[in-house]
């Protein structure tokens, strides 16, 4: 009796913990490197040069913006680490979605892939798009702003380029990643080596006095939070492909831990290298800080900032489209999305349909191209997910015992990211509330309607409507179910 009940556990957790789930048949091509690849080239994007800018706006001073980054990228690093426990505690894709699904049940887990699939990921990946779309086209209207039908042109033919590597293939699609992951660390160790040598040449006056006119109202600080934790995220994003990681009982943890300190590094030193050419208030009025950091220092070869800047922001956005597409197809595969979001490509044996979705989405965003508000609709969101379910791994710790954690960090670690998490959420409505909160947690909620008319109760309209729908689609787009993909 003992024996039949030991091994009814182990098959319960092994359906909880299967590295491979039976309905799915995505291909594990991804190792240690090229997990490192994604996380540094998700982060490292847009946010670096354009959130030095807005930190220090809110700052006001040299030595507390720099702390500021410092602080980003430990809170980065304690949630990733948190992510790790998830990810090989519960080693199926889609990120957040899962762990939400074993932590609270199906409707959180819902209602974060329905904010993630119509707010968060599509958000995320038009800002990235529009950033490349402006570094691109600023060289062409030198003095002047580029037309904004340009901007958004340019920002569209990047969404459509990067959706089709992806769709195409796995291994095609990490490849790219690996590429422009390898570009963008030239300009970075660029800009990091030339501020270096002027920091060695003695450029320190703009460093003394650092802390003057430090602002340190809640406020200002969580506002400053939110604009570096802009350029740190994707700190999470190995963990939408578990299933495609080969041995991600060690690769997962191992790229977060080289990955996320490497990026941190990274954006101190770029920091003070800006500093070291620069007043605070010089780069306040800069228009683009890293341009203005080239021709300052590598002219007349400062055209190489812009272009290497535009592989930063392309890679950024193929790491994100990379790793959205998976929740997607992970939602629709739970019965949480239209089920031909779970169908694979026959030819190709990735998540099409899915990341053709998304991409679609994603240049609706391109319309309005206000910047400003998709950050503060993207913060938002994505740290009330982000700490709800670092909160469920707290909860988890004494709901699901039974469940084997290759990693396990210390309890204090979850509730500490879990407050901070609250904080972030609240310190942009405290400090400056606006009716776009509202109408995001609105918008949030709203698919609690969708929830209960196509998942809960399946009324046989709402299912007379997405069958057919699902149908055509499949052959349309020649895809089938997971399960029934070749090998």
């Amino acid at each position: 009796m003992e024996e039949t009940s030991l091994r009814k556990r182990r098959e319960d957790e092994k359906s909880i913990q299967s590295i491979e789930h039976k309905t799915t048949n995505l291909q594990k091509e991804l190792g240690l490197f090229s997990g490192i690849c994604i996380i540094v080239g998700t982060i490292i994007g847009s946010g670096i040069f354009i959130s030095p800018k807005s930190v220090l706006s809110n700052m006001e001073a040299v030595g507390p913006c720099l702390i500021i980054w410092a602080a980003c990228g430990t809170l980065a690093t304690l949630g990733a680490l948190c992510f790790a426990e998830l990810g090989t505690m519960i080693t199926k894709s889609g990120g957040e979605y899962p762990y939400l699904m074993e932590a609270f049940g199906p409707i959180p887990a819902f209602l974060f892939s329905w904010t993630s699939l119509f707010v968060i990921k599509p958000s995320s990946f038009a800002i990235i798009c529009l950033s490349f779309s402006e570094y691109v086209s600023a060289p062409f209207y030198s003095g002047c702003n580029p037309p904004q039908v340009v901007i958004k042109l340019l920002a569209a033919a990047a969404i459509l380029l990067i959706t089709t590597v992806n769709a195409l293939s796995v291994r095609l699609g990490s490849y790219v990643q690996n590429v422009f992951t390898a570009a963008k660390m030239v300009i970075v160790v660029v800009i990091i080596i030339s501020g270096l040598v002027l920091l060695a040449q003695g450029n320190t006056r703009n460093f003394e006095n650092s802390f003057e006119g430090t602002k340190l109202s809640l406020g200002a600080i969580g506002l400053a939070f939110y604009n570096g934790l802009w350029a740190y995220d994707g700190w999470n994003q190995l963990n939408y492909i578990t299933e495609e990681l080969r041995n991600p009982f060690r690769n997962l943890p191992l790229a977060i831990i080289i990955g996320i300190p490497l990026v941190t590094g990274c954006y101190i030193l770029m920091n003070v290298s800006y500093f070291t050419v620069m007043t605070a208030t010089e780069l306040l009025q800069s228009q683009a800080v890293a341009v203005t950091f080239g021709d300052r220092v590598l002219y007349p070869a400062s055209w190489v900032v812009p272009l290497f800047v535009a592989f930063s922001t392309i890679g950024a956005a193929n790491g994100t489209c990379f790793t959205a597409g998976r929740l997607v197809y992970v939602a629709g595969r739970e019965g949480h999305m239209l089920k031909v979001l779970s169908y694979v490509s026959v030819k190709r044996l990735t998540p099409a349909p899915a990341i053709i979705f998304y991409g679609i989405i994603a240049t609706i965003y391109i319309i309005p191209g206000d910047i400003n508000s998709l950050v503060n609709y993207f913060s938002f969101a994505a740290w009330l997910f982000y700490g709800l379910t670092i909160f469920g791994l707290v909860v988890m710790r004494f709901t699901r015992k039974e469940l084997k954690r290759p990693i396990k960090v210390p309890i204090f670690i979850p509730i500490l990211v879990t407050l901070l998490s609250v904080f972030l959420v609240l310190a942009p409505i405290i400090s400056q509330p606006a009716w776009e909160y509202l109408y995001c947690v609105l918008f949030m909620l709203s698919g609690l309607i969708f929830y209960f008319l196509f998942v809960y109760y399946k009324f046989g309209w709402a299912q007379k409507i997405s069958n057919p729908l699902t149908m055509h689609l499949q052959m349309l787009m020649e895809v089938v179910p997971a399960e029934q993909a070749p090998e």
